[in-house]
């Protein structure tokens, strides 16, 4: 998301640096083709206004037009602008009383069960929580959000799992969903259908089994109505939340805008989740939804998986934008992946004992840190690289790589000087590969031993631990 607006900015300030000192003019040439990118990428028109006006009143200042870099202080002030914008930091409401209740909302399709264990997943290192299935009109749901639950290895709570009716409070609910809820019964099995009985049970579960925070997993629609914002009441009702919490697909544009206004007019909000930011859209509403809405964005999804979470950074967003890369985003994959401090206090150690099995590792812990084009996105500078795309990084090459190295000998692994034609060969069929395949790993590990011994005179280790975000 947002290559096609980094590309554009890459291009305007580099125009902007190819001429010298910058005039009133050339400011003005700047900010329209500014507007244009920012309304290309589906960033809301008032939102791109306010922006634009914002950093042209800075840019114009006698500060900027008579430096001699005045490129790279304008990107400098359209990096901050940006950061404003998506406003700052808003952590999670952690209740000091237990338990901490998050209900989730969302229209259909935005990833809202799947978000729903994806921030259980982020909480389970340092809570106990418990996901409760809400949402009893979406075939499947409960099933879904259950099947999602065990393989994140999180607690789960759904209408089958209570065990005994639990009465309704008539004056707590609207008298839509109480009719509602009524023919429910009359239909079948009350405790299967009824959407409070279930959130009654949950609070029961939690209390038996230490459970701290609870999260709600609503039923979404395909629009909002008057149906939906009852039961989200009835359940707000019933068990007060500390959060309330609206998953946002990114990739409808302003449409993500304007269903988390709605949303917040009816329910208060305090806080968005924004998926699909991996995606290919345009993804103005990553920069529009705080400014129109005044609802913090508390998270980002960034992938499938129940462990493509991270907590929303402005920072982080706007330097990606920015094409500044994401150090620290990278560090944080690196430390996911498994490299630890002291795994790199001795750089001369490891040149001296680095053989392929150590190779091997490295790029398993490449695997762990996620999609290689997301990986080499994150680095700085990187997408200056003359005909480099970090999209075309070939995550094939890196399973190649692996299998050429599994279908060596312990030995040839341990002292790869013996592996000659004979040998290379038999590898290359073993792996189906070739022997030039085989001569590139051969190569590549080479470098990576240099690399290391680079590393091993005086201050090497600190420069290495720096390398990988670990402090000096």
């Amino acid at each position: 998301m947002f290559d096609a607006l980094k590309e554009k900015l890459s291009s305007l300030f580099s125009k902007l640096g190819s001429k010298g000192r910058l005039s009133p003019e050339d400011i003005d040439a700047a900010m329209r083709e500014l507007r244009r990118s920012l309304l290309e990428a589906d960033v809301d028109f008032r939102v791109a206004k306010d922006l634009i006006a914002k950093i042209r009143e800075r840019s114009t200042s006698a500060e900027v037009l008579q430096s001699i870099t005045p490129n790279e202080r304008i990107s400098a002030i359209v990096y901050e602008e940006l950061v404003s914008l998506m406003g700052k930091p808003a952590p999670l409401i952690i209740s000091p009383k237990p338990p901490t209740v998050i209900l989730m909302a969302g229209l259909q399709g935005s990833g809202k069960t799947t978000t729903t264990v994806k921030l259980a997943r982020h909480l389970k290192g340092s809570h106990n929580p418990l996901v409760v299935a809400c949402d009893l009109r979406r075939p499947a749901a409960v099933e879904q959000l259950k099947v999602l639950a065990d393989g994140a290895k999180v607690a789960f709570f759904g209408p089958n799992m209570l065990t005994e009716e639990l009465p309704l409070s008539a004056s707590r609910v609207p008298p839509k969903l109480g009719g509602m809820l009524s023919a429910a019964r009359q239909g079948g099995n009350a405790s299967s259908t009824d959407v409070l009985a279930v959130v009654r049970g949950a609070v029961k579960y939690a209390e038996g089994h230490l459970n701290d925070v609870i999260i709600l997993d609503t039923a979404g629609r395909l629009h909002i109505d008057d149906e939906l914002m009852g039961e989200l009441k009835a359940i707000a009702d019933v068990l007060p939340p500390h959060e309330k919490i609206l998953v946002v697909d990114a990739m409808t544009g302003q449409e993500a805008v304007n269903s988390a206004k709605a949303f917040h007019d009816l329910l208060n909000l305090t806080g968005l989740i924004l998926t699909k930011l991996d995606g290919d859209a345009r993804g103005g509403s990553a920069l529009s939804i705080r400014a129109v809405t005044g609802v913090p964005v508390k998270f980002a999804g960034i992938g499938e998986n129940t462990d493509a979470l991270e907590v929303f950074s402005p920072e982080r967003m706007s330097g990606r934008i920015m094409g500044m890369g994401d150090i620290q985003g990278l560090v944080e994959k690196v430390k996911a992946a498994g490299i630890t401090d002291t795994e790199i206090k001795s750089p001369g150690k490891i040149a001296k004992s680095f053989d392929l099995d150590m190779l091997l590792k490295q790029f398993e812990a490449l695997e762990k840190m996620g999609p290689l084009d997301k990986v080499m996105g994150m680095i700085p500078g990187v997408d200056k690289i003359k005909g480099f795309r970090a999209e075309d990084a070939d995550a094939s090459a890196l399973k190649r790589s692996k299998a050429i190295i599994q279908s060596m000998t312990r030995e040839e692994r341990r002292n790869p000087r013996i592996i000659k034609g004979s040998r290379r060969r038999r590898i290359a069929e073993g792996s189906g590969t070739s022997v030039q395949s085989v001569n590139q790993l051969l190569a590549q590990y080479e470098q990576m031993k240099k690399m290391f011994k680079s590393f091993s005179g005086s201050g090497g280790s600190r420069r290495l631990k720096s390398l990988f975000g670990f402090g000096k």
